[in-house]
C-alpha cells in the first residue's frame, strides 16, 4: 500500500512513518522545506514538496496513494477542513485518516469511550465541523477514520514540557491547575503511531480513542516531572485563571478532568497500548 502522510516531519509523524513502514507499506511525506525534508527522509518516507495550503499538491499526492494519514495542525478550521476535502478528493475510495483529540469530550465524569457526548473547550471547538464534513464522506464511497488522541507524551514532545517542566525550573517547583485531582487520558508516542498504522484497515466512518487506559492525576504527573527535574517532588499549585495567564487558551484543556477506555480499537483493529506506566516514565525521562 502508498501511504501519503502530512505532519510527518514532526515527532508523532517520524514515529507514524516508522510504524507504517515496518508494515510493509511505502511512505511519502509532506514537506514545506528542506529541513522538513529531511526529517521525513531520514524516518523512512519519500519527501514531497508543499505545505498545508498547498492544496493541489495534497490532491495530487492523494491521488497518488492507497491511503492517506493527516497529523499536521492547521491554523484554523477552514484550513484543516480544506486540506482534509482536498486529501479525501484525492485518495477517492482509499483510507483517510484524520486526527481529531480527546479533549473535545471536555470532563467525561468517570471513563468514557467515543460515544461520549462532546463538550469541547473552546481551543478544540472548532473540531467538530472538520469531523462531521470528513465523517460524511463514509455515505459517499469514501473511507474516512478519526483518531482522537489523548495527551501524547514520549519522543520530542514538547507541550508537556514547555508548560509545565520548564517554569518548574525557573520557580523551583512543578506546577499543576487547582489540585490536581483530575485525569489526564495520555497515550505513548509509539503507541498512537501504532494505532495510526493499524487504522489503514478500519472500517468507513470509524472513530477511535487513542489513549492507553492509565490516567493518571495531573499533581501525579506533576511530582513525575519534579523528580526528573531534580526538584525533589516539589510542585505547586496554579488557580485556573493564573494558568490561563501562562499557558494561554490550553491551560483550560489541560485542567480537564479525563478518563477513557481504548476497547474499541482494542476490539475493531487489535491494538494494545504498550506503555502503561506512564508515571514511571516522566519520573526516568522528562527534561
Amino acid at each position: 500500500m502508498n501511504v501519503f502522510l502530512t505532519g510527518g516531519s514532526g515527532y508523532l509523524g517520524q514515529a507514524t512513518i516508522a510504524a507504517v513502514s515496518r508494515r510493509g507499506h511505502a511512505v511519502s511525506a509532506l514537506a514545506r522545506n528542506e529541513r522538513a525534508a529531511q526529517l521525513v527522509s531520514s524516518a523512512g518516507a519519500v519527501p514531497v514538496t508543499g505545505g498545508l495550503g498547498d492544496l493541489d499538491a495534497l490532491r495530487a499526492a492523494a491521488g497518488r496513494s492507497d491511503a492517506v494519514i493527516h497529523l499536521a495542525q492547521a491554523d484554523s478550521a477552514e484550513a484543516d477542513l480544506a486540506a482534509a476535502q482536498a486529501m479525501l478528493n484525492g485518495v477517492g475510495s482509499g483510507v483517510y485518516v484524520h486526527t481529531g483529540g480527546t479533549w473535545v469530550y471536555g470532563d467525561t465524569d468517570g471513563i468514557a469511550d467515543e460515544s461520549a457526548p462532546w463538550n469541547p473547550p473552546a481551543i478544540v471547538a472548532w473540531r467538530r465541523a472538520v469531523e462531521e464534513a470528513v465523517l460524511s464522506r463514509a455515505g459517499s464511497g469514501g473511507r474516512p477514520v478519526v483518531i482522537r488522541p489523548g495527551l501524547v507524551y514520549g519522543g520530542q514532545n514538547r507541550l508537556i514540557d514547555d508548560f509545565f517542566t520548564g517554569p518548574g525550573r525557573r520557580q523551583g517547583a512543578v506546577p499543576h491547575i487547582g489540585d490536581g485531582a483530575n485525569h489526564w487520558a495520555l497515550v505513548h508516542v509509539e503507541d498512537i503511531a501504532e494505532l495510526y498504522a493499524a487504522a489503514l484497515t478500519a472500517r468507513p466512518g470509524a472513530v477511535y480513542n487513542g489513549v492507553a487506559g492509565v490516567d493518571p492525576r495531573a499533581r501525579d504527573v506533576a511530582l513525575a516531572i519534579s523528580t526528573a527535574v531534580g526538584l525533589d517532588g516539589k510542585v505547586t499549585s496554579l488557580t485556573l485563571a493564573q494558568a490561563r495567564q501562562q499557558m494561554g487558551p490550553v491551560a483550560d484543556a489541560f485542567a480537564l478532568d479525563q478518563r477513557f477506555t481504548p476497547e474499541r480499537a482494542r476490539v475493531e483493529l487489535g491494538w494494545v497500548p504498550r506503555h502503561v506506566d506512564p508515571l514511571g516514565w516522566f519520573s526516568r525521562t522528562t527534561g
